[in-house]
């Protein structure tokens, strides 16, 4: 995929908003939050990319939605009515997104990280989730949770039923759980920063884009390629901004 990036305009990044928790209270005023950043980039935004754990559980059945996110899900239609790309990637989260955006608004849906230039920089941006080694159990059941068969599955269970059981499932959720955002414990320990580094000796990239660690981070990869982890939005509220030929990691102040 390629963006030539009109001069003054920027490309944003976000991901793990985890919309639903840990409460419905918490969670409108993050999203209220969420939307009046959104206002604030469309100024200069060419495309907003949202990479994923948007919502802390989702799932479309034939003729229904989880209720809420009305306020989030309004100012996207707002931004594509009026031309704005955004491409959404599925997190571990709500991996269960399947043609609703893409229908009611023409968000592009994406399941797997992409290879994205930007002018001149090259980026592989995705959510994060299952890469690099290790994490077999986990690997195992994301296969499983993406089969045909489990999606069948689930979508049999009457939804008053289905959505309480993903609601349970998210009170035990790591983010709903910390008390205190996560810590960096050195870059041997950053998993994604080990995969990167593995696929830079195959591929180069100038940067690498990603979610699902909910920890903001900005470490070398390379020489001349960057690791770029865009936080979480419950206790840190950063993102990132694509310029003409560089990336910076922000924080949102309301």
């Amino acid at each position: 995929m390629h963006i030539d990036l009109p001069s003054g305009k920027k490309v944003y990044f976000a991901s793990d908003f985890h919309l639903g928790v840990p409460d419905h209270e918490s969670s409108l005023i993050r999203e209220k939050r969420i939307v009046s950043w959104l206002d604030e980039v469309k100024t200069d935004a060419h495309a907003v990319f949202l990479l994923g754990d948007i919502f802390d559980f989702w799932f479309e059945y034939n003729q229904s939605i989880p209720k809420g996110f009305i306020r989030l899900q309004g100012k996207l239609a707002e931004l594509r009515d009026a031309g704005m790309p955004i491409y959404f990637f599925t997190g571990n989260h709500d991996m269960w997104m399947f043609d609703y955006f893409e229908k009611e608004m023409g968000i592009v849906i994406f399941h797997e990280p992409i290879q994205l230039t930007v002018n001149t920089l090259k980026l592989l941006v995705g959510h994060g989730d299952g890469l690099g080694q290790g994490d077999a159990t986990y690997k195992l059941l994301k296969k499983f949770f993406n089969s045909g068969i489990c999606q069948w599955l689930f979508a049999r269970i009457h939804p008053n039923l289905g959505i309480s059981i993903a609601k349970y499932w998210s009170r035990k959720s790591r983010i709903n759980n910390n008390a205190r955002e996560e810590k960096f414990s050195g870059e041997e320990n950053e998993y994604l920063l080990t995969y990167c580094r593995e696929l830079e000796k195959k591929e180069h990239h100038d940067f690498y884009i990603f979610g699902h660690r909910h920890l903001p981070l900005d470490l070398k990869v390379g020489e001349n390629s960057r690791y770029i982890n865009l936080g979480e939005w419950v206790h840190f509220d950063t993102y990132a901004v694509v310029g003409s030929n560089s990336v910076e990691l922000k924080v949102f102040k309301n």
